[in-house]
């Protein structure tokens, strides 16, 4: 079994999703006592936030560089980062370590493709949904449409991802949000809806919709196993 290595804390609270599907995976193909060979690097999220949000990316990509180096010298043999947004720094984190990343992006472009979709809804932070840096490698890569909400709507799932979910906040009102923003995207063509930020099953699943939904998390983490027991 290959070791698996973590780069967490943007928030906690998904990494500690990363962690548990990782092993109940494990345990599912393996059974017994088996557990996944893991090494977790978390850095502190309110010092990332606050360079998001400034724009100082170059200085995220410092800081998640050292995390990644540091799992590297760990003994992982490859490296996910438990965050959608932050795959916007993947290329300058890559040139500075020997393993490799597994994008989340490619990981859920390969589900939707074996799927047959054609058209998908995009959820997750403001820099997730408007940026290029995720859509295009789904549009580019995979040849599938990425659709994402209007402007208003992009701010509400922004704002309840950053002070609710990350937060351990699950309310039922923001979920009701979601839901009315993922019955327009269905009403725009989409076939499916990615939840593009790690949280965002916290507060959606498939008993809250018919719309088949693509848990970015879980699919990572899937995938990571995959890697590991190659």
């Amino acid at each position: 079994m290959k070791t698996i290595g973590l780069l967490g804390g943007m928030s906690w609270e998904s990494t500690a999703l990363y962690y548990k599907q990782i092993n109940e995976e494990i345990k599912n193909k393996l059974g017994s006592l088996h557990s996944a060979k893991v090494v977790i690097y978390s850095v502190d999220f309110d010092e990332i936030e606050k360079l998001q949000h400034s724009g100082d990316w170059d200085k995220t990509a410092n800081i998640l560089t050292k995390a990644a180096q540091n799992i590297e010298k760990a003994s992982a043999d490859f490296l996910l980062i438990c965050t959608n947004t932050m795959h916007k720094v993947v290329p300058q984190i890559q040139t500075k370590i020997n393993i490799p990343i597994v994008h989340i992006a490619d990981a859920t472009a390969k589900v939707l493709q074996k799927d047959n979709i054609k058209k998908v809804g995009l959820l997750g932070t403001a820099f997730t949904m408007k940026e290029d840096f995720y859509k295009n490698i789904i549009s580019e890569n995979f040849d599938i449409e990425v659709l994402v909400p209007n402007e208003e709507d992009i701010k509400i799932i922004h704002k309840i991802i950053y002070e609710e979910l990350c937060l351990g906040i699950v309310n039922d009102d923001s979920r009701k949000e979601y839901l009315k923003i993922i019955e327009k995207l269905v009403a725009n063509g989409a076939e499916g809806i990615i939840l593009g930020c790690t949280e965002i099953c916290m507060l959606i699943s498939s008993k809250d919709t018919d719309i088949k939904l693509y848990d970015t998390t879980k699919i990572h983490a899937i995938e990571a196993v995959n890697l590991a027991l190659e």
